[in-house]
Parts: C-alpha cells; structure tokens; sequence
C-alpha cells in the first residue's frame, strides 16, 4: 500500500471507532459516555499512572500525540499541565474538545499528523503516547518528530506493541498455525489482523534502535489482560516479559 494510502486506511479505521469507545454504552460525547471510557481504562490498564506520571508534569509542557478518546489527556490536564494535544481524526478531536469542555479544563488540541507535528523544536518538557504511533506507516519518521520536539533534559513517554508477547503469538496462532500457513510471521499476522491496516509490533532490540536518538532509553513490559486472554497464568511468566504492551521512557 503506498504511503498516502496507508495513512488514510489508518485515519478511516480511527474515524469510526476512536479508541476506547467500544467500552461506553452512554451517548457519545456526554459525561456519561467519557465517564464510561474512563472506568474501563482504569480497570484494563491499571498501570497507566505509574507510567504517566500524570501530577509530575503540573506546569509543564506537555504534548500527546494521539488524543483518541482524550482519558489520558485530561489527566494531564487536571494535574496542571501545559497541555497541548493532536489526533489524526476529526472525531477524536471534537470529542476531546467536548470533554475539555464539559470538565472545564483548558488545553489547545488538533488535528495532526504524528509525522509531520506543527511545533517548533524543543518545545515540550514531555511528550507522550500511549498505543498510537505503531500504527502510523512511518513509525521512525513519528519517532524523530517526537525527538524534535523534546527540550534537552526533557522526555518521551510512549507505549508500543511487543512482537514476542502473548498476544501476537496468540494471533499467529489463529490466522497462521489454525489456517495451515505457520510460515506466516509474528509481525505479518499483526499488521494484518491487529486493529487499523498496517500496525506494528517490536522487540526490545528494534525499540532501542528507534529510540537511538535520545540519550537514555528505559522499557518496562506490561501483562495485559489481553495477555491473559491468550495465556491465562502463563502471562505473568518471566515477570511479563511477555506482555502485549511495551512502555519507553526515552530522555533527551
């Protein structure tokens, strides 16, 4: 798929179902709705805070890259931050700005590219992005936007997929082993069957390359329940080195 192609695939999948909306029942856009996604995100990915780190950044500059359904974002904002955020889609956008709206909460969000983002240099203190930019098709490209604008002594905080995680294997299980094509790989069953066309999933070695560019780079696996689902007491095997989530703390 050329390029374009690719992005807009990507941006139509995003248009009809920003991410978390699956776990709301209410009208979207109420407080009703967001409190929904809120309480579903809490209990799939406890672990967000402690990655996050959401109080820490109270009066400073923080930019997500990728918005979605706008739960992380506001807890930046509830904390103080100096925020700023972008979406590929038109509709992500409009719901954040409603939430923003309906809190009372002031932060500038757009519609951007994670490839292309409409900053000057070293303008955050943090930039952050949870599952987003593994499904842009130029992830290095994304990467080195993010590096752009991150202030010297500043960070990025981004989560990704793990290719060697129990979800991926539980994929390559379904549409290459039970389908009598093994030879499938980890990385093709992913992007071909793993939310929106084209999705990527990384070994340790691969994020630490794409990550080069900053001075240290830390990662912290994380057991899904999505792992658990596959696995089930097997996922806390190794300490989870083996879970679908993948947090990089990268510092300038």
């Amino acid at each position: 798929m050329r390029q374009p192609d690719a992005k807009d695939a990507v941006r139509s999948f995003w248009e009809a179902r920003p991410c978390g909306g699956a776990h709301a029942s209410a009208e979207p856009g109420t407080a009703a709705y967001f409190a929904e996604v809120e309480a579903a995100r809490d209990r799939l990915e406890p672990f967000i805070p402690a990655f996050a780190e959401f109080d820490r950044w109270a009066g400073h500059r923080v930019l997500e890259a990728g918005v979605g359904l706008g739960t992380d974002f506001v807890r930046f904002a509830r904390a103080g931050a100096d925020l700023h955020g972008v979406d590929l889609t038109e509709e992500s956008v409009r719901l954040v700005r409603r939430r923003l709206e309906l809190e009372g909460l002031d932060a500038d969000v757009r519609v951007a590219d994670v490839e292309r983002l409409p900053y000057p240099d070293a303008s955050f203190d943090l930039v952050y992005s949870w599952g987003v930019l593994h499904h842009t098709p130029d992830p290095p490209a994304a990467v080195a936007e993010v590096r752009r604008l991150v202030r010297p002594g500043g960070e990025a905080r981004i989560m990704l997929y793990a290719r060697h995680s129990w979800v991926a294997a539980g994929l390559w299980a379904r549409y290459a082993l039970l389908r009598g094509r093994p030879w499938r790989s980890l990385g093709d069953v992913v992007a071909a069957h793993m939310e929106s066309p084209g999705t990527r999933a990384y070994t340790d070695a691969e994020l630490r390359r794409l990550f080069a560019a900053f001075a240290e780079v830390e990662l912290e696996h994380f057991v899904t329940p999505y792992d658990r689902r596959v696995a089930r007491g097997l996922a806390g095997l190794r300490g989870g080195r083996y879970g679908w989530f993948v947090g990089v703390c990268a510092r300038a």
